[in-house]
């Protein structure tokens, strides 16, 4: 089974779950619906995030993992 993430357009958004409901509970579920917000505006509303990432810029460099470091 395979997961996507859409954004879908308003004005077609009530036809496309139309759609959807046409299924089967065992061919698609609806895992989730939301409205859209940018990356930018999801990571200012994450409650820490902000003071993080300027605390993470006033680092110096040699506190820093080198990208092979990472365990990925």
């Amino acid at each position: 089974m395979k997961t996507l993430t859409l954004k879908i357009d308003d004005s077609v958004n009530d036809k496309f779950i139309w759609l959807l409901e046409h299924f089967s509970s065992s061919e698609i579920k609806i895992l989730e619906q939301s409205e859209y917000i940018s990356d930018d505006d999801y990571l200012r509303s994450t409650k820490g995030m902000i003071k993080s990432i300027h605390e993470a810029r006033n680092e110096k460099k040699d506190k820093g993992v080198t990208p092979e470091k990472l365990e990925w």
